[in-house]
């Protein structure tokens, strides 16, 4: 009897997967066999694999690389510095707070600070830097990229740091462990799983960036996500698009089977 009422259960969920996981893929699959005109083809994988689109492969993997390590980078120490510090629910909601809004305010927010008569030039002119071509640059793009994504690898990392046993650092510290030793050989090891989970949730989004790349970098930086968006929306080539878009996916199934949890 209970298994029958959890199998019920399990409907909505395995519904919700159904209609908006697995036919959202099937669907991108089947226009992928299909050129510009409608017509049944497999000229889109041939030509997915041209200089011009594995080039496009390449620019995405490393910026979505660059910012999974510069978002680490910064979230980890800050994720540790919050678990130290009294109200430690209060500053993480602070941090987290930005997720609430709009993306697309943000953008036009940086828009606005990084412009040539922006809040950052006001600085550089007031330390005598002079104003400099912020927008439209590889900085800029990761900058606003970096900022979007803290807030989904502190999280995790936050989490994990907060269920680490406090004992096994004072352990390794009365063993004559250094500080850099306790870290390297006890909290990174043990807090690893919210690395992990901290990188899928930037490393996965960031491969598919498209708005930042045409607002932030002008269209100086051509990612996959670029492409589809020019795809469907520009040439119409669904085809091509929903081609690009399977790799994506296998991309991102792929990153999240080797992030993933051994246990």
């Amino acid at each position: 009897m209970k298994h029958n009422t959890r199998n019920v259960y399990l409907i909505p969920y395995v519904l919700w997967i159904v209609l908006f996981v697995v036919a959202p893929i099937l669907l991108i699959l089947y226009y992928s066999f299909f050129d510009i005109e409608g017509q049944w083809t497999i000229a889109n994988y041939k030509k997915f694999f041209t200089p011009i689109y594995l080039k496009m492969t390449f620019s995405s993997f490393w910026y979505a690389f660059l910012i999974t390590v510069f978002s680490l980078l910064i979230a980890y120490p800050t994720a540790y510095l919050l678990t130290k510090t009294k109200h430690k629910q209060l500053w993480l909601l602070l941090i987290i707070l930005p997720t609430w809004v709009n993306l697309l305010l943000k953008v036009y927010a940086f828009l606005g600070i990084f412009g040539t008569y922006g809040l950052a030039n006001a600085v550089l002119e007031a330390l005598g830097v002079g104003t400099k071509q912020i927008l439209f640059t590889d900085f800029s793009f990761v900058f606003v990229s970096v900022y979007i994504f803290i807030p989904f690898m502190v999280l995790p990392i936050f989490n994990a740091l907060e269920e680490l046993n406090p004992s096994l650092v004072d352990a390794a510290r009365d063993l004559g462990a250094s500080a850099w030793t306790t870290f390297r050989r006890v909290v990174f090891p043990l807090t690893i799983d919210g690395v992990k989970a901290g990188c899928q949730a930037v490393f996965i989004p960031a491969l598919s960036l498209f708005m930042i790349t045409r607002l932030i970098a002008g269209n100086r930086v051509i990612t996959l996500g670029t492409a589809i968006e020019e795809h469907f929306l520009v040439t119409q080539d669904w085809g091509m698009g929903a081609t690009i878009a399977v790799f994506l996916i296998i991309a991102m199934a792929i990153v999240v089977i080797i992030t993933g949890n051994r246990k």
